[in-house]
């Protein structure tokens, strides 16, 4: 019998929604709990209000409302304690709750809320371009500009590459994700459901081929060096000295957690040095601890020109950051980089709590720990069940592609089906990829070994069902 079920049915852990003991102040109880349906009656009210009042495009992966959360655990209003392998995309790494978070969030409030850095200054904002400053790859003088959104910030390392070089095009790889707004579109791969319907698009964005291991015709062993030369060979029809930038993630998000082969970043950063284009690391969803180094950048030892940050930075509120060579952030014209709520004092207050958690709470040891516990459940079912074609991430960013068995074909529906098991379960995953066929791990880094091992299990046992 599951921790959930043995819970759900003993009269001691029965009660009103919410009513579960607490394993510590402020955080709910670390355990699977389920004591309705998934979703529950009140979550269901709560969506029907939702219907309308909220259009249908802001869709949703699993209709709960949540009432609190902390740790590896949501709280829905229906009191299920649901395990947490989203992290609300990679924001909440360090936890939905942590305290060094809320402390230091709760001291900000009550200072003030904004003034907008444009017009008054503030020491938070320094304090968090200096944090970064520091924990970007590269010991070169550098500065930092902060936004809102991983888009944003996106947006704005575009900005800042083209004003700095005096060239306009910008090259960006197949299976990428940048963000929804109509820049970070054109140079998201992606069109359903990031780009259909909303065209057209801004141009000067360029698509070269990236090594998708799995995928790649002529093997794996040629990945690196055949897409480093279909790189070369499209810029040359680009003309190189008009290219800004080329903007690259570390490791692929929404294209399906893909690991570019080995040597493959490197070579992109050689061949951007040698035109003088400026090379920009998307480090939105898998920088700041979540694959096990603070940015993914450093698992080949490049050192991008600009660094995108996001999701996890604010440790739960809206903040992003561009960081880069001093030179090239320092070209733009006083005003030229901005917005109302960039840096905002209580978003920046957050993540000076989140960055010290990274930095000294030894979250990047938990990352690696928990890929080490993942592995060993995920790369065994793997050998066991046929649809599975890969088990493949770095840290907590992990992920497993579904096709049909003996072929490369794509099973979307398998990811689909495992994914609606684990909810029913109360184990919340995502599904991604290009295809729709990858379901995705992101749990937080605090979460326990016996909830990361519940979850797992449950995991475990919705893909042999669905295969």
């Amino acid at each position: 019998m599951s921790v959930a079920e043995s819970t759900a049915t003993s009269d001691s852990t029965r009660g009103e929604p919410g009513a579960a003991t607490e394993s510590e102040p402020g955080q709910p109880e670390q355990r699977r709990i389920l004591r309705t349906e998934v979703p529950g009656p009140r979550s269901r009210e709560l969506q029907q209000r939702r219907t309308a009042a909220v259009p249908v495009g802001m869709g949703v992966v699993l209709p709960v409302f949540i009432e609190r959360a902390g740790g590896g655990v949501l709280v829905d209003v229906d009191g299920n304690h649901l395990i947490d392998f989203a992290s609300g995309i990679a924001v909440t790494s360090v936890g939905a709750s942590a305290p060094e978070v809320v402390s230091r969030v709760q001291e900000q409030v009550a200072r003030f809320t904004h003034t907008c850095f444009m017009v008054t200054e503030y020491d938070g904002y320094v304090a968090v371009a200096e944090r970064l400053n520091a924990l970007t790859p590269g010991d070169h003088d550098k500065r930092t500009a902060l936004f809102t959104t991983g888009a944003e910030a996106v947006e704005n390392a575009v900005k800042v590459a083209r004003h700095a070089t005096g060239r306009t095009e910008v090259v960006v790889f197949d299976h990428a994700y940048h963000g929804r707004t109509m820049m970070a579109m054109a140079m998201t791969a992606k069109e359903m459901p990031y780009k259909a319907g909303f065209g057209p698009f801004p141009g000067h964005v360029h698509r070269a081929p990236f090594p998708y291991v799995l995928r790649w015709p002529t093997g794996p062993e040629n990945a690196a060096a055949e897409a480093l030369a279909a790189l070369e060979e499209l810029l040359e029809e680009v003309g190189p000295q008009e290219v800004a930038a080329i903007v690259v993630e570390p490791v692929q998000g929404e294209g399906g957690f893909i690991v570019p082969a080995p040597g493959f970043l490197a070579g992109v950063q050689e061949v951007a040095k040698r035109h003088g284009i400026v090379f920009v690391a998307d480090e939105v969803q898998a920088g700041l601890g979540r694959t096990g180094t603070v940015y993914a950048s450093e698992f080949e030892g490049i050192v991008p020109d600009l660094v995108c940050s996001a999701k996890a930075l604010g440790g739960g509120l809206p903040l992003s950051a561009v960081t880069g060579r001093a030179e090239l952030m320092e070209a733009v014209h006083a005003g030229g980089l901005g917005g109302t709520y960039a840096g905002n004092p209580v978003a920046c207050a957050a993540a000076l709590g989140a960055l010290s958690m990274i930095e000294e709470g030894g979250l990047l040891e938990a990352a690696r720990h928990i890929e080490q516990v993942a592995r060993g459940v995920l790369e065994p079912l793997a050998q066991e069940v046929p649809t599975i074609a890969e088990v493949r991430g770095r840290g907590a960013m992990l992920a497993m592609e579904f096709v049909r068995p003996g072929s490369l074909e794509p099973a979307p529906e398998v990811a689909k089906a495992v994914a609606a098991r684990c909810h029913e379960q109360g184990v919340v995953v995502l599904v991604c990829g290009t295809y729709g066929n990858v379901i995705r791990l992101l749990p937080p880094l605090v979460i326990g070994d016996e909830l990361l091992a519940d979850g797992l299990a449950v995991l475990a046992e919705a893909v042999r069902e669905a295969s």
